[in-house]
């Protein structure tokens, strides 16, 4: 693997993560209200990024915090004082979700008119988030959950149903906290920055229905395999999430203080400081992951033999959301194989590189952010690529080449970073 463009790769990411660092953007937020107007200040959220907005949350606040509870994901390795940090399953939630979630809600259905709820929510906060309406038990919300994330699902539809199974998401949340003044800083991980779909929505208000939960299941062909309690709510259930207009969110605020779009922005005055002619793709990518993949190494192939659509030393740059539809028993992550798609369209070709790496550190069930590929990776394998695509086994496959990258939990999560190299 060419070392230069390998570490020009790893500073374009380092330059992506720390434009995503939700620390300051949090604390010049809070920095910036009236906070004296307040009697008691609660803060409430949950989120792969939750441990350090919180963490910058009570930089701020400090001893005006009057309780406080923020859901993380395991491993997460902030330490706060004043906000319990509570860790929880995802991508699959689990019961320490649940009670975590119905501690919340008793926390911002303590808070009066006069008090404020600051309420921090990151992407993987929907998940972490469990709190089932009954009749609905976990184990079958974690059913349905499992049915949809293996059908590759968009984060789009997985939280429309996320959120008419549920007494948290949906603007529930706010809707528990009123009369109170809620603030929601969001760090956003979907693309578009919907406020509706980050997390779930808990404090925004829900433009979609039951009858939308439901289209999102038959066009996945799973209405015959969720279970029943869940069939039947999403079939026969009145109570609607609470939507745009509603008197509740008279006093709430939702403020996106992150996106993959600002780290786009940093990714790419980092490689043109480094001498790469840059252009940034669309903070928008959704598909398949491995057609989005061969898409990107088409453009590769393109700007090698061509100059075109820009000419060497190029960077293009992309982010968003690819989904993976799982068919073999392997292990990896949507940017794991997005690397290995892409290097068998790239074999042979010189000075290529291609990145693709979660922001927030973990891709799929693994420890790794995602993978390099080059021109020599699948002749360097001991295994052939296309057997281990089709097997969905891309995690080993780059261990063996020492090509992961592995980051740790970074504290953040805007989504994915796409970065082709040429040389």
């Amino acid at each position: 693997m060419n070392h230069k463009l390998r570490a020009d790769a790893y500073s374009i990411l380092q330059a992506a993560l720390a434009a995503a660092d939700p620390s300051l953007a949090v604390g010049e937020a809070l920095s910036g209200l009236d906070l004296d107007q307040y009697g008691r200040v609660f803060v409430v959220g949950a989120g792969k990024a939750g441990g350090t907005m919180a963490m910058a949350a009570e930089q701020v606040l400090g001893d005006r915090i009057h309780g406080g509870l923020v859901i993380v994901k395991d491993g997460d390795p902030a330490v706060a004082e004043r906000i319990e940090l509570r860790p929880a399953g995802h991508p699959v939630p689990d019961q320490r979700g649940v009670d975590a979630a119905r501690r919340i809600i008793d926390l911002c259905g303590t808070a009066g008119a006069n008090d404020l709820v600051v309420c921090l929510i990151s992407g993987g906060a929907s998940a972490l988030t469990p709190c089932p309406a009954p009749p609905i038990t976990l184990a079958e919300k974690q059913e349905t959950t499992r049915l949809l994330l293996a059908c590759g699902a968009t984060i789009h539809d997985l939280n429309a149903v996320r959120k008419h199974i549920s007494e948290f998401k949906g603007g529930r949340l706010a809707s528990i906290a009123a009369p109170a003044r809620v603030v929601s800083l969001i760090l956003s991980d979907v693309v578009g920055d919907d406020l509706d779909v980050i997390g779930s929505g808990p404090t925004c208000p829900d433009a979609s229905t039951f009858a939308s939960a439901c289209g999102v299941l038959e066009r996945y062909s799973l209405m015959d395999k969720i279970p029943t309690a869940v069939r039947e709510r999403l079939l026969g259930s009145m109570d609607e999430t609470p939507k745009p207009g509603a008197p509740i969110f008279g006093k709430v605020e939702n403020r996106i203080v992150g996106s993959n779009r600002k780290s786009l922005g940093a990714a790419a005055a980092r490689a043109e400081s480094l001498g790469y002619r840059t252009l940034v793709l669309a903070s928008t990518i959704e598909g398949e992951t491995r057609d989005v993949a061969r898409l990107h190494a088409a453009m590769a192939r393109e700007m090698r033999v061509s100059g075109h659509p820009v000419p060497p030393p190029a960077c293009l740059i992309s982010g968003g959301e690819t989904t993976v539809t799982i068919r073999g028993s392997g292990k990896g992550g949507r940017n794991q194989e997005f690397a290995l798609a892409a290097a068998i369209d790239i074999a042979g070709l010189e000075d290529v590189l291609i990145l693709s790496v979660g922001t927030d550190g973990t891709d799929g069930p693994t420890d790794a952010a995602g993978a390099l590929a080059d021109g020599e990776t699948v002749s360097r394998a001991a295994r052939a690529a296309r057997e281990v695509l089709a097997d969905n086994d891309s995690y080993p496959f780059f261990l063996e080449l020492g090509d992961l990258v592995v980051t740790g939990p970074t504290g953040t999560n805007v989504m994915d970073l796409h970065v082709v190299l040429v040389g």
